[in-house]
């Protein structure tokens, strides 16, 4: 079994991608489990009302921040620790590194306070791939403003926000190379799987 983190811009095809995997998985006959961040659990879908509504009160910085990592506990304890117990995948929609890029490189907070919250949130839990669907910020809102529903708080921040969140990711991913596989968000979802796939062949976790 192996923990996978799914990790992008809005609209990178994230969603897409896991269920894709998730279906390649089942027809080899492994057991799999999705999950996301914020939400997974009953008390994370609650703090993720609270944390993407735009018609109340909204948290500052900080307590953005604290509201994800009590969100990433619960997730963890609730939903991935018994999953990889069970000898079964996990992919998460976003997981650790999300921290690190919207409330590091978005909000500016220091990274130093973030990784210590992500360490005592997660018990020390890593994922054992973080795979990023890199995508510029135009494309993104381009498709983000095609979707039907409304955006949510993120959505709606700044051009130089997610230019920030991107910028993050990428760097994230050059100084742990070996942790990270980069996906061209702008390819087909049937040539990213393939790539994933070939990667996940490559490094033995397949057969």
């Amino acid at each position: 079994m192996r923990f996978l983190a799914f990790e992008g811009l809005d609209g990178s095809g994230k969603s897409t991608l896991i269920n894709g995997l998730d279906q390649e998985f089942s027809a080899r006959g492994m057991g799999c489990v999705i999950s996301r961040e914020p939400g997974g659990t009953p008390l994370g879908n609650a703090v993720r009302d609270l944390l993407l509504k735009v018609d109340a009160e909204h948290p500052v910085p900080r307590a953005e921040a604290l509201l994800y990592q009590a969100d990433r506990a619960q997730h963890v304890e609730k939903v991935i620790r018994p999953a990889l117990a069970q000898k079964k995948w996990v992919l998460s929609d976003r997981f650790a590194a999300s921290s690190l890029a919207f409330q590091t490189g978005g909000r500016l907070i220091s990274q130093e306070e973030i990784l210590w919250l992500n360490r005592f949130s997660t018990g020390g839990l890593e994922p054992d791939l973080y795979i990023l669907l890199d995508l510029s910020v135009e494309e993104s809102l381009r498709r983000m403003a095609g979707r039907p529903q409304e955006a949510d708080r993120f959505e709606r921040e700044s051009k130089d926000f997610h230019e920030r969140v991107r910028q993050a990711y990428l760097r994230l991913a050059s100084q742990d190379p070996s942790r990270w596989l980069v996906l061209n968000s702008s390819e087909t979802s049937e040539q990213m799987l393939h790539k994933l796939l070939a990667h996940l062949q490559g490094l033995r976790w397949l057969v």
